[in-house]
């Protein structure tokens, strides 16, 4: 999926604005680095929702800092 078209996800569907930052902080080191991620965070994320979620990592891989990473096991992770 485009950029353009993940943008456009995470802007009509507030997105950026379901989750606390702590929880954004413990989501994104469990699925891009190592860790778990807590009850509080994970139920968060459930309210975040798939759509959300999707579009957010999607992004987020489209970034160059992440080009080094493989997709299909950060995907993986996130699930």
């Amino acid at each position: 999926m485009a950029t353009k078209e993940n943008d456009q996800i995470i802007k009509e569907s507030n997105c950026e604005t379901k989750m606390g930052l702590p929880c954004v902080l413990e989501a994104f080191t469990s699925i891009f680095n190592t860790g778990s991620i807590s009850n509080k965070c994970c139920g968060e994320l459930v309210v975040l929702g798939k759509v959300c979620h999707s579009a957010l990592v999607k992004r987020t891989l489209e970034n160059p800092v992440f080009k080094d990473l493989n997709p299909a096991t950060i995907i993986a992770k996130s699930i």
